[in-house]
């Protein structure tokens, strides 16, 4: 493991949209396991911009078998980018979590208000620095 310092606090939400997806049916759903790297090096953790920019360079191989099996995962992404202050949209991991940067803590608040009525059985959670 390699300490990489820092990161920076960013104003995020976390949707789940009530299912799980089976990360061994996820890797099984890969078109290839044998992907270009992941670039090296991550940017300053105090330039809050260099780091949205950073993450939206980087993909997740994990997405396209992940939304075969769970759909849903589309309408979590398409709420939470079409919210003001949205930088970027993901699924998380192998799924079906996924999150959303904003630009600030009240767009972010807004939306997750606005999520939790709009979608109550979908798991909504804003996180801070504290979170992490």
């Amino acid at each position: 493991l390699e300490h990489l310092g820092p990161i920076p606090m960013l104003d995020i939400i976390l949707v789940n949209p009530g299912i799980g997806v089976s990360t061994s049916e996820v890797f099984s759903g890969l078109a290839s396991k044998s992907n270009s790297p992941m670039p090296d090096g991550m940017p300053d953790p105090f330039n809050i911009g260099e780091w949205t920019d950073w993450i939206a360079k980087q993909r997740n191989d994990l997405e396209a078998p992940a939304k075969r099996l769970a759909p849903e995962i589309d309408a979590v992404l398409s709420a939470l980018s079409s919210y003001d202050g949205c930088e970027l949209a993901r699924m998380s991991g192998s799924g079906a979590t996924c999150f959303a940067i904003f630009t600030d803590a009240d767009k972010r608040d807004a939306a997750t208000l606005n999520l939790k009525a709009q979608h109550p059985s979908w798991w909504i959670e804003a996180t801070d620095e504290a979170a992490f």
